[in-house]
């Protein structure tokens, strides 16, 4: 927008924008009023709020060093309106406040085009559109909210920017590389993630369907999830069936990509040795699930269930705790075995770790990558996931029951993905 100045004079140019900001930010509140048929305490519409831009930018720049007669035209327009809005609550009871709001940013178009970057002004104009606009989405969401779901959310930022910063830095023992600040990191960088899919899981994909549960609860846990789709299983139909097998192999892919965000947060050098693998994996999975899914014969006139809300909290207190204690677990493990067992004996315990949560092996050795070398960091993420997922196939199997008709797809489709995890950790070691 600057290079126009170049060839249009800039109080032309400043002129334009402010009038077709104040316009449209003056037609979003004509539509508003379209919805308000009969209504009488509307302040003004699409020409009130286009001459009050227009206003503001008069009185800018006939004084725009002093900026006295903006500033008192202000005050007469803040006048006008505190004489609407009284009118209003004492006649009408309405008490709202958004279009005097709306109408006193409307008035300082002027000096934000004159003086501020294109970028700012553009935002400031699509902000206000957007927060009008909203009003209803807003009020739907807030009633869908949970009575706690502030609580939930004021948790979460309490432990990233209250709790985090203060932590120190000290190693809590001389030879191990374990600090409070380290495990509070941890904590919360997976705290976070699991409470995006919260989120997404309750006011995104709410309605979701079988598939949609599995990519979304893999971003969280990928054996509850697994789990949960095993025991629902046990009351589908055979249509149904197959469907959940794919969201199994869904929440195994999006793990691969979960953990692509935990190595990219924490070490980069181990990312860019261990992307193409996940990646790759993550591929494969999907894959599989789609080839599973495509598997599925479905009837025209097959009702759909609306599914259960089995979304918990993700920041309570002992699920955080559950993780803490994992993680200084899993370094005391890494720390020892090193020093007595050499990388042979980190190799084991990388598939021991499998059958508990991976997640805090995995970030603890992100977090030692200078006692270890990246490429055995690598090799044990590699093998720690493998073992997992064989866990997450026994899961799968124990919970679908030993007469589930999902068994042989269970065998098959992880099957398939633990082979080609195998494959790929043999090329990697060659």
């Amino acid at each position: 927008m600057e290079q126009l100045y170049g060839y249009v004079p800039r109080e032309l140019v400043t002129f334009v924008l402010v009038t077709l900001f104040s316009l449209l930010i003056g037609l979003s509140q004509r539509r508003i009023s379209l919805k308000r048929e009969g209504e009488t305490t509307l302040f003004g519409t699409d020409r009130t709020f286009t001459f009050i831009g227009i206003l503001g930018y008069l009185l800018y720049i006939l004084d725009p060093t002093d900026m006295r007669l903006f500033m008192g035209g202000g005050a007469v327009l803040g006048l006008l309106l505190g004489l609407n809005y009284y009118v209003k609550q004492s006649q009408f009871h309405v008490f709202g406040v958004t279009t005097i709001i709306i109408a006193l940013i409307t008035y300082c178009m002027a000096p934000i085009v004159a003086t501020q970057p294109s970028w700012f002004y553009v935002m400031v104009v699509v902000t206000v559109l957007l927060l009008t606009e909203l009003k209803h989405t807003f009020t739907e969401f807030a009633q869908r909210m949970k009575n706690d779901e502030m609580i939930t959310l004021a948790k979460f930022l309490a432990i990233s920017g209250i709790i985090l910063p203060m932590l120190p830095h000290k190693n809590l023992l001389p030879d191990v590389n374990l600090t409070p600040y380290s495990i509070w990191l941890a904590t919360v960088v997976v705290s976070g993630i699991s409470y995006l899919s919260y989120l997404l899981k309750r006011y995104v994909f709410h309605e979701s369907g079988t598939l949609v549960s599995g990519i979304i609860g893999g971003l969280y846990s990928s054996t509850a999830t697994i789990s949960v789709l095993a025991r629902k299983s046990r009351k589908a139909s055979e249509q149904e069936a197959t469907d959940y097998v794919a969201a199994m192999l869904l929440a195994i892919s999006m793990m691969f990509l979960r953990f692509m965000i935990l190595i990219l947060i924490f070490s980069r050098e181990i990312f860019l040795s261990i992307y193409p693998y996940l990646l790759t994996m993550a591929v494969v999975a999907a894959i599989v699930a789609w080839f599973i899914h495509s598997r599925q014969k479905r009837s025209n006139d097959q009702p759909v269930e609306a599914e259960e809300d089995d979304s918990s909290n993700p920041l309570e207190f002992k699920v955080a705790l559950i993780f803490a204690v994992l993680f200084v677990v899993f370094t005391f493990l890494t720390h020892y075995t090193l020093v007595y067992a050499g990388t042979g004996g980190l190799n084991l315990l990388s598939f021991v770790s499998g059958f508990s949560d991976i997640t805090p092996f995995i970030l603890n050795l992100l977090q030692n990558t200078g006692s270890v070398a990246a490429l055995i960091i690598t090799a044990c993420s590699m093998q720690a996931i493998i073992s997992n997922i064989m866990v997450n196939m026994f899961y799968a199997l124990f919970f679908a029951g030993k007469g589930s008709k999902l068994r042989p797809w269970i065998l098959g489709g992880f099957g398939v993905v633990i082979a080609c995890n195998l494959v790929l950790l043999l090329f990697f070691y060659i």
